[in-house]
């Protein structure tokens, strides 16, 4: 797969006309270009930077989904009940029901719809705020961002279907036939309907500032990218914008550096623990991931640590990953470990031995943590990496319906448009699950492409 190049095209081929353009080339956005694309519309993707992938290339754990074969493969019975309470709960109950309902019943057929395209996710896990193992993975137990978009590239280049990059679209003008498509480089192009798959603003102080000056300093694991265009494209044309000041800040991100690199969810989820400078335990570390933030900026510390084991580390590919970036610690020992990071040895001897003993006896007196306790911190050499939380994810966005259908400032349907993904608002409430928004991009995308194609062919 590393040897796999995706070829773009130029943007001075660019036709005049298309049933479809798809802004954006995260997951939503090439999910929603190969479902059009299957449909029968002409489509092609438009993508602002150089770099296809957007903020779904970045992303870790899985892609959450209940009731699926993967699961009863593995003998896990789940519920989709139990999934939407789940979420509903996670999300402060400010989740659209509509949407989560819809999201959560189209979850299986999302995983389906990969597998059907040779993406195979046959391996679980599990994230924070769930209590059970419903996060689907490769079986290499890789990152899924870097292996989703990847292998979604090539079914794209499969379909013979076109991506610009490069390719940034400034202004949207909409009337009630069709669309013009503006471009920085001044070129229009039209287009039946607009799938707007654009991703969130993490990375856009100007927005922050406006709905949560609280988190300015806060670093971001989102790319450069992540800047709110598509929202500025979408209010411009009478979209309503929802949930705007709901944004998601990860408590795992390693901030020391230039880069900010997030530490996936798995990572706790296949054993780790977190502890404070005395070397003590401090949270559940598989809650939601607002409590285990908020715990760690309740330190009033320089952050935390996550402390793992070898074993652990055989359960999450991207580990090998953050210690070839330099960003793990490593001790042959406990105390050895404990001295690399200038905490008490006796301190985390005695925390990793009471951890262990909650492992043995499967109950977490300290912090009451259910999940992720398949396996004891035991195994030589012991690792360790510095995290703080940071910007993750934006909650709001453009308020569409449970059908990907974006809505005006009134709650009507602006005909022939659709947004799917992180430019959305809505479906997660106050707080993302962790593997949730993968799952989101395939759902919506889809649905996104299915509805633009009922559409069409509706006039």
């Amino acid at each position: 797969m590393s040897n796999f190049v995706f070829k773009t095209n130029s943007i001075n081929n660019l036709e005049s006309y298309y049933d479809a353009i798809v802004i954006g080339s995260g997951g939503a956005g090439l999910s929603a270009a190969i479902q059009a694309h299957e449909l029968g519309l002409k489509v092609a993707i438009l993508e602002k930077n150089n770099k296809l992938g957007g903020n779904t290339a970045r992303a870790s754990s899985g892609m959450n989904a209940a009731e699926t074969n993967i699961q009863y493969q593995q003998g896990i019975i789940d519920s989709m009940t139990k999934f939407y309470q789940e979420t509903l709960q996670g999300g402060g109950q400010l989740n659209d029901p509509d949407m989560l309902h819809f999201f959560v019943e189209h979850a299986p057929l999302a995983i389906a719809w990969l597998k059907d395209h040779n993406i195979l996710l046959n391996e679980l896990t599990i994230t924070g705020g769930m209590t059970i193992k419903r996060t689907h993975r490769p079986a290499s137990k890789e990152p899924i961002g870097n292996f989703l978009i990847t292998n979604l590239l090539k079914e794209i280049t499969k379909q013979h279907i076109n991506v610009f990059n490069n390719a940034k679209v400034v202004e949207l003008i909409h009337n009630e036939k069709d669309f013009a498509i503006k471009l920085e480089n001044g070129q229009l192009i039209s287009a039946k309907v607009v799938i707007l798959a654009t991703g969130g603003f993490g990375a856009s102080k100007e927005i922050i500032k406006k709905y949560r000056p609280d988190l300015l300093s806060y670093k971001t694991t989102n790319q450069d990218g992540s800047t709110g265009d598509g929202l500025k494209l979408a209010t411009k044309i009478g979209a309503q914008l929802i949930q705007m000041n709901f944004i998601q800040v990860h408590p795992t991100a390693q901030t020391d550096n230039k880069h900010t690199y997030l530490i996936g969810e798995a990572v706790r989820g296949e054993g780790a623990i977190l502890i404070n400078q005395a070397a003590a335990r401090f949270v559940n570390e598989l809650d939601t991931r607002k409590i285990v933030a908020n715990a760690i900026t309740n330190l009033h510390e320089d952050g935390a640590w996550l402390i793992l084991d070898q074993e652990i580390r055989n359960h999450v590919k991207a580990l090998e990953f953050y210690d070839a970036v330099g960003l793990v610690k490593t001790g042959q020992t406990i105390s050895e470990l404990a001295n690399a990071i200038s905490i008490s040895p006796q301190a985390l001897i005695k925390t990793i031995q009471r951890w262990n003993q909650a492992i043995a006896q499967n109950n977490d007196v300290d912090y009451h943590r259910t999940t992720g306790l398949e396996r004891p911190i035991a195994t030589a050499p012991y690792f360790a990496i510095h995290v703080h939380p940071a910007i993750h994810y934006t909650m709001g966005g453009i308020h569409i319906d449970q059908h990907a259908r974006v809505l005006d400032i009134s709650g009507n349907i602006i005909k022939g448009f659709y947004a799917a993904g992180e430019v959305t608002g809505g479906l997660h409430g106050n707080n993302r699950i962790g593997g949730n928004s993968i799952t989101e991009t395939i759902v919506f995308g889809r649905e996104a492409a299915i509805q633009a194609a009922k559409y069409i062919l509706s006039k």
